[in-house]
């Protein structure tokens, strides 16, 4: 442990054997103060040996002794850490060494409680790369992000593209954290920072974006980010509507939350349409009709399209 550290960089891991060495390089590479703790949440590989075999006195490994994803597991660290600053670095990913420094002067100066960089969109044949912002947040200016900006930051755009605010990575002050009760949320598997960061902005936070300063995120077409379930589009469904019960919140934070509910909504209606068809269930369909007009639209249109496809298949006798 690192008595004077100034950051506590949390690393959530699950069989991440492959990969949790350069995470845990570059985050004790920082030439900031830090503190680094990985918490392994259960993994059937050798994770939690490879990790230990670090020699630092900064570092600690902890092993969960159920899988409880990764709410609880940086909940783990967090409780672990000491260091005023929090910093949430994910297995596969890896950091520029100043990267922190640079966050924290940042922060300091502007007074944010929540400091956050853009990312740099990495893959495994092309790690340094920085061609592949997620935002392309140029300016060095901080520019302040509030609960209505955030929100639709995470809204699909007309080509159906994703937001990717919820991807951010910020530095953290521990002291707002805790007076506000924040933590992630530990029963979902998808959507935890999204909520977190919701939170946070509804308490007030202070919450600053800048251009890159140095995360490298490790891009997968398979990663769980980009694959959704029918429980987890549900749960983000749940987790708006009680986000809109929220006391504090303005008409236009209400009105983007709604816009977000909506296209989740969309989303999870479509899911459960494929899963109620595979298993012939009839009340699951019924069910369905009693979605928003724009919900049951946006199912029809894409039951239309399907059709339309199957025929075209037939026709061209393609597979």
């Amino acid at each position: 442990m690192a008595p004077n550290a100034e950051i506590a960089v949390i690393i959530a891991a699950y069989n991440a054997s492959e990969t949790i060495l350069r995470a845990i390089h570059s985050a004790l590479a920082q030439t900031a103060k830090v503190e680094v703790i990985v918490v392994d949440d259960c993994s059937q590989d050798d994770t939690v040996a490879v990790a230990k075999s670090v020699e630092d006195s900064r570092l600690t490994v902890i092993s969960q002794s159920r899988n409880m994803g990764a709410g609880s597991t940086r909940n783990h660290g967090i409780e672990a850490s000491k260091a005023p600053w929090l910093a949430v670095l994910d297995s596969d990913d890896f950091m520029a060494p100043d990267r922190l420094e640079l966050l924290l002067a940042e922060a300091t100066a502007c007074g944010a409680d929540f400091l956050a960089d853009d990312i740099y969109r990495v893959t495994n044949s092309d790690l340094n790369s920085t061609r592949n912002p997620l935002w392309q947040v140029n300016g060095t200016t901080p520019e302040r992000i509030t609960f209505e900006k955030f929100v639709d930051g995470n809204r699909r755009n007309r080509h159906g593209n994703r937001g990717e605010l919820g991807f951010v990575k910020p530095l953290m002050n521990r002291s707002f954290m805790e007076r506000n009760g924040l933590r992630y949320a530990e029963g979902m598997r998808l959507a935890e920072d999204y909520l977190l960061y919701a939170e946070a902005l509804a308490a007030g936070c202070n919450f600053q974006l800048v251009g890159p300063k140095g995360y490298f995120a490790m891009h997968r077409d398979d990663s769980l980010s980009s694959n959704h379930t029918t429980a987890d589009l549900g749960a983000i469904v749940a987790v708006d509507r009680a986000l809109l019960t929220r006391s504090g919140l303005s008409e236009r934070d209400k009105a983007a939350l709604r816009r977000h509910l909506t296209d989740v909504r969309k989303e999870w209606a479509w899911r459960r349409t494929i899963d109620a068809v595979k298993a012939r269930d009839l009340a699951d369909i019924a069910s369905l009709a009693v979605e928003p007009p724009a919900v049951s639209l946006s199912v029809m249109g894409k039951l239309l399209e399907q059709v339309w496809l199957r025929g075209r298949r037939r026709l061209t006798g393609e597979t």
